[in-house]
């Protein structure tokens, strides 16, 4: 038998390659051969250690040996494993979310109505930018050759790719299209990707990562279970059961193994004292990425350390007379058969360049963001003419300008309301704007709508809300059976006092569980949903904790509040003392403690056991997310409730209760303390206390919150990432809520 070819090599160091092998051996067949090494377009010099794939975070480090056999035995590459067949299913499924997401999206902004506006970059200067011997990633003594960086939209891909370490900062003004930019290296990315091995692009808004507290890892695993709550989920791997202590979640496991290629959009919206510990975290990994941000902001993070370690960098380019000419006129109503409203304002910018009002206008119009609100406001209302942009005497200065088009944005596209709404909205999304200043994030979750108001204030409202949800509750069942027995004045006193014990306990006990648990911050939705066959495994486990809790807290509520309606009742009805009425109303807390502890720890119970994430491919939605929390607490209200009246059933047939008390106990412990618990210590409930009872009654937010978002970010007021909602662009919120501000100064 012949030996192998010449070119073959033997890749372990001191060895020589082996031109005749023994009979027995024989050369392995050709489909195990592994293709030569493709160099990457623009791969300026020989890496040291492992480059990344061009569309994946996988390390390449180049083909395997040659298979050879051994009699029947083949060695090569080994066969993949059932948990990176499951990582691979993980990630298609992200990919194909985000893939409908983001699609929806670029829908939504209109991006491409019609067309999209003229995006390009250029290589930035070498202050902001890594050693080029690091980006290229040479061998020492080995000079780098940078790889061309300029581009424009539509090759942001081709430009990654051509970086060796796959890590690009992209510097531009605010409203020079960053975000823009991101989402298309998203889509293309995504549409490129041939493999389910290869990285999914996931964009994170780093307003609000906090990296003293936080690291990037842990970060980007607790995104992508907020807004894929499947990820959230155990993975089993190899000789570790899901169930252990430190096993790992569905999205953890996608970061931990280059699963995800972060795109983390908005570096100058971090706080400025976050932001270098943020560049040193970075620089701690070496994970390919994009990174967006401000230049200015991000110089200055990096003048006094390091840029972003092994990362190339690129500048926009503002926009031109050129561009607006080939832009602003095709989205634009006509006038006549050539021409439209822009055509008279471009002529004057384009024979008067010096004219005050033509330097003014271009100068707001270098960014497309600005384009657009001007595209917005003047292109198709006919009430509205572009030419006034240069009247000089009503803007005297670039700023006056961009704060017209910022002020007449959200009236825009509200234009089809009544006055009296149109005059509502803009003061409506001050407040959210002002919300999410105090929060320090840019992403607006239903869940937290309410938790910038005084910590006192929300324990006050949530205790008022449940008391008076379980007062009603009680004393509207006590008076239709007090009412034939004692006359219906008579029977609704009775039935009032017994409401106002059982409202003021629960009131003043779940107002201070609330302040305790929750007084810092709001209840993070539960990423789950119902299954009546049965909920997943990892969520069975919590069966005993949560048995134990409702078993404590139901007794103790059921127990107090008997007591305290004993004497309310008796010091009010009776001529009892106090230590008779103590006796019996510790009798009565007994027995019903005994009913409410069960009761209560067996609905906890049996939702853990029925529970399961809710799909991946659906939880990207912030409504969709509602929705699923409502469902949850409202299964939550009717197993309490059965289980209540099957509690009580019990105590009956043990003559402990009549008949009456039963269906007392039934009726007004599981609609009542299930309304009372509900509004009160659930994510959903504390959104309806707050943010549909409390706030709209205050007059700072509609009745229909849900309504309200989902309209505005239709009509294009607001963005979705994952499952909360972000202004369009954060200069936006900015103006809104300091204009919000000064209006509610000067009156």
């Amino acid at each position: 038998m012949t030996g192998p070819p010449p070119d073959r090599r033997d890749r372990r160091e001191g060895m020589t390659p082996h031109h005749e092998a023994p009979a027995q051996h024989h050369e392995a067949p050709a489909q195990h051969h592994q293709p030569p090494v493709q160099h990457h377009q623009g791969s300026a010099c020989r890496h040291e250690g492992p480059a990344y794939r061009p569309a994946s975070g996988a390390a390449d480090y180049g083909p395997l040996p040659h298979a050879q056999t051994i009699g029947p035995v083949i060695i090569g590459r080994p066969p993949r494993s059932s948990f990176d067949t499951a990582l691979d299913d993980d990630a298609d499924g992200l990919a194909k979310a985000l893939r409908t997401q983001w699609r929806k999206e670029e829908k939504l902004r209109k991006i491409r109505d019609p067309i999209p506006l003229p995006v390009r970059w250029h290589a930035a200067s070498d202050e902001v930018m890594d050693h080029w011997s690091n980006i290229c990633r040479c061998r020492a003594g080995v000079a780098p050759r940078p790889p061309v960086l300029a581009g424009q939209l539509h090759e942001v891909v081709q430009v990654h790719r051509r970086i060796p370490s796959r890590r690009l900062v992209v510097l531009g003004r605010a409203g020079s299209g960053k975000t823009t930019l991101a989402l298309r290296f998203v889509l293309d990315l995504l549409a490129a990707r041939s493999s389910p091995a290869e990285p999914v692009p996931v964009i994170f808004s780093l307003a609000s990562w906090d990296p003293t507290t936080t690291t990037l890892s842990c970060w980007l695993t607790g995104q992508l279970e907020r807004d894929h709550p499947r990820l959230a989920g155990k993975r089993d791997r190899p000789g570790l059961a899901r169930t252990a202590p430190d096993a790992s979640t569905r999205a953890e496991r996608l970061v931990d193994n280059d699963r995800i290629l972060p795109v983390l959009d908005g570096f100058d919206e971090i706080p400025d004292r976050l932001r270098r510990p943020a560049l040193r975290e970075l620089n701690d990994t070496h994970m390919p990425l994009l990174l967006t941000s401000r230049r200015t902001e991000y110089a200055a993070a990096v003048k006094d350390a390091r840029a972003l370690t092994s990362a190339a960098a690129v500048e926009l380019i503002e926009l031109s007379l050129t561009d607006l000419e080939h832009c602003l006129p095709r989205a634009a109503r006509k006038t006549s058969p050539s021409s439209t409203v822009w055509h008279p304002v471009l002529k004057h910018l384009r024979e008067h360049p010096r004219h005050p009002a033509s330097v003014r206008l271009a100068a707001v119009l270098r960014t497309p963001l600005m384009v657009m609100l001007a595209r917005t406001i003047y292109s198709d209302d006919l009430d509205r003419d572009p030419w006034v942009l240069l009247d000089t005497d009503r803007f005297s200065s670039t700023h006056d300008l961009e704060d017209h088009l910022l002020d007449g944005f959200v009236p825009t596209l509200y234009r089809d309301q009544d006055r009296a709404h149109r005059a509502r909205v803009p003061h409506r999304f001050g407040h959210l704007a002002r919300h999410l200043n105090q929060l320090g994030t840019r992403d607006l979750a239903w869940w937290q709508l309410g938790s910038t108001l005084p910590r006192r204030s929300r324990m006050c409202v949530i205790g008022l809300v449940a008391g008076l949800a379980f007062g009603l509750v009680d004393a509207l069942v006590l008076w239709s059976v007090f009412g034939p027995a004692y006359g219906l004045v008579p029977g609704l006193r009775k039935a009032l006092l017994n409401g106002l014990a059982f409202g003021a306990t629960s009131g003043l006990a779940l107002g201070l569980v609330y302040g305790l648990r929750y007084g810092t911050g709001a209840r993070t939705p539960s990423r789950v949903r119902v299954r009546l066959l049965g909920g997943s495994k990892e969520r069975r486990k919590e069966f005993a904790p949560r048995l134990a809790i409702g078993l404590v807290g139901g007794f103790c509520f059921g127990f107090l509040a008997w007591l305290v309606e004993t004497l309310v009742i008796g010091l009010a009805e009776t001529e009892y003392g106090l230590m008779p009425l103590l006796a019996h109303g510790s009798a009565s807390g007994l027995r019903s403690g005994l009913v409410y502890g069960p009761a209560t720890g067996l609905a906890f119970a049996l939702s853990a056991v029925l529970e399961d994430p809710v799909d991946l491919e659906t939880a990207v939605g912030p409504l969709d997310l509602l929705q699923t929390n409502r469902a949850t607490v409202l299964f939550h209200l009717l197993v309490f409730g059965l289980l209540m009246g099957i509690s009580g059933g019990i105590l009956y047939r043990l003559q402990q209760f009549e008949l009456i008390d039963w269906m007392l106990f039934g009726v007004v412990g599981g609609l009542g303390g299930g309304l009372a618990y509900g509004l009160s210590l659930t994510a959903w409930g504390q959104w309806v206390t707050l943010s549909r009872i409390w706030l709209p009654l205050t007059g700072q937010l509609p009745w229909t919150m849900h309504t309200f978002l989902a309209d505005a970010h239709r009509r294009g007021v607001l963005r979705q990432t994952g499952a909360v909602y972000q202004f369009r662009h954060a200069r936006l919120q900015e103006h809104l809520a300091a204009e919000t501000r000064a209006s509610r100064k000067t009156r």
